[in-house]
């Protein structure tokens, strides 16, 4: 009998259906975010780096692709140990409990909620100045390619993850991004950090150990 990628059990998840977080409705309204929205926040922003760079710096557009590139790369690692070792940190006290749930635990209990497979833009967006501040006093007139190369992977992995829970795996290599992410959610959510990747699950040792015949009963599904 063909099986298929891992799914989640009616008891954890109705198809599209949400929690409330916060009882004030003007907060639960931040929690929600359209897929759109921070796509075009992010892949504009990159562009407007680009643009910047290409036009008021005298770097040459083979440094600037290397840099855009190099942030790209720059950007797996940052998800990998944002998801580890933030959204899954240690729940030892009642406020990391409540803080782990609020920003990671909900979308576990509920995959497919639409409006919560993104962070909402204003934390998002404040995290891209901060950085942008950040490298700019390191790198300089560098940076505004190399940032650009990360939120664009920041949006490239919103693309990902949104796919990932909301359409059908593919027929094709991407099909083992559905997989690897499956596993982490409805296996074990210990192993599979990597959403766009699993080049880091593979350097920190937290590929799950069934990948290879998960993958197998997947791609003969």
């Amino acid at each position: 009998m063909k099986q298929s990628i891992p799914t989640p059990t009616k008891s954890s998840e109705r198809a599209g259906e949400g929690t409330r977080l916060f009882r004030n409705r003007w907060i639960e309204a931040f929690t929600r975010t359209h897929i759109s929205i921070p796509l075009i926040l992010f892949y504009g922003g990159a562009l407007g780096l680009i643009l910047y760079t290409v036009f008021y710096t005298p770097i040459s557009g083979f440094a600037i692709a290397g840099l855009f590139w190099l942030g790209m790369f720059v950007f797996t690692f940052i998800e990998y140990a944002m998801h580890r070792w933030l959204f899954h940190l240690v729940t030892d006290t009642a406020a990391r409990t409540r803080f782990q749930y609020v920003v990671h635990g909900v979308h576990h209990k509920y995959p497919r909620d639409r409006e919560r497979l993104v962070m909402p833009p204003f934390v998002s967006l404040a995290i891209s100045i901060t950085l942008v501040g950040i490298f700019q006093m390191v790198m300089g007139i560098y940076s505004y390619s190399f940032v650009a190369g990360i939120i664009s992977g920041y949006a490239s992995y919103l693309v990902i993850h949104y796919s990932v829970h909301i359409f059908k795996p593919p027929r094709n290599f991407l099909r083992r991004l559905w997989t690897h992410h499956a596993v982490h959610h409805y296996r074990d959510d210990g192993v599979a950090y990597g959403v766009s990747s699993p080049l880091w699950d593979f350097i920190f040792h937290t590929l799950p150990r069934d990948s290879k015949k998960v993958r197998s009963q997947v791609e003969h599904s």
